[in-house]
């Protein structure tokens, strides 16, 4: 979904009247209240500290100003922005543009895209979130008009339920703005996060965990035992290999009695040796067509 670094700042930065770089005391500056990001790694906010410490914050701070307020709102710079605050520098180069909301979430998605700094909850979200603002409509309502715009092109719609080639174009737009997104794709890929157990979309919304790790704590079926694994996850930073082993535990705890096919095959053989069915002319042949079944299954393994 990344588009090209020099394009983003392009579209960011089109009017040239607005490139001008100042610079802001940093109290002046505030994120916004809807972050996209929902988790940012520590780490890389440390590598920007390391960076600054040594030759400030180089790269401006994109900031819109605040209606009736002194302060500005960060548009695009965020772990700059947090950067600067470990710092406490007094002041951070800026890039000043009125914005609407609509177009500061614009601008923060492509810019994020570019970077490929959000996860694939972040990125639906965000994607849902800019639907909603362009058609008007509440954020929850995205998902099914974009089913129904799918069914619709498949031919699944009736003529009395048809959604207006208007709306349809602003969808186009804002997917092909965000680095050519694919409908079919967005729906596939994107839009089953949401479906996620509301604990585990809570704790990936709070940047509480990581998205690998939250989609493997949701396959587990048991409502009680996924929250508790997800509080202990969280408690303890498990890594992504010990959720996985712990995950595993518990599948053997609610089936302990499955064995492997190996430990079938053995068992089976064992009980064939010491059968009677060899007695059995018929089922004699049976077990010979049987064994020559798998001697050819074994032999079309080998030559794979």
């Amino acid at each position: 979904m990344a588009r090209d670094r020099r394009l983003v700042e392009d579209f960011i930065f089109r009017d040239e009247a607005n490139r001008k770089t100042a610079t802001m005391p940093l109290n002046l500056i505030v994120l916004p209240k809807e972050e996209l990001r929902y988790y940012i790694d520590p780490e890389e906010v440390e590598k920007i500290v390391a960076s600054a410490r040594k030759n400030g914050i180089l790269e401006p701070l994109l900031i819109r100003p605040i209606p009736g307020h002194e302060q500005h709102e960060v548009v695009a710079g965020a772990k700059r922005y947090r950067a600067a605050q470990i710092l406490q520098l007094q002041e951070v180069p800026v890039v000043v543009r009125q914005l609407s909301d609509e177009d500061a979430l614009e601008i923060a998605l492509i810019e994020n895209f570019a970077r490929s700094a959000l996860t694939d909850l972040e990125e639906t979200d965000g994607v849902v979130r800019l639907l909603a603002v362009k058609l008007k409509i509440l954020p929850q309502e995205v998902p099914p008009l974009l089913h129904h715009i799918q069914n619709q092109q498949r031919g699944r719609t009736s003529a009395n339920n048809v959604i207006g080639n208007d709306v349809i174009a602003v969808v186009q737009s804002v997917l092909t703005s965000l680095g050519n997104i694919k409908l079919d794709s967005f729906i596939s890929n994107r839009l089953p996060l949401l479906n996620l157990p509301s604990d585990i979309l809570e704790v990936l919304r709070q940047g509480k965990l990581e998205t690998s790790k939250a989609k493997a704590i949701a396959r587990v079926g048991d409502e009680e035992t996924r929250k508790q694994l997800l509080e202990d996850a969280i408690a303890y930073n498990f890594s992504l290999n010990e959720i996985k082993r712990k995950i595993k535990e518990i599948e053997q705890q609610v089936n302990p009695q499955t064995p492997s096919i190996k430990h079938r095959v053995d068992d089976t053989l064992r009980r064939l040796k010491q059968s009677k069915i060899w007695d059995d002319p018929k089922k004699k042949i049976k077990v010979e067509k049987l064994l020559a079944q798998l001697d050819t299954l074994m032999k079309d393994d080998n030559t794979n």
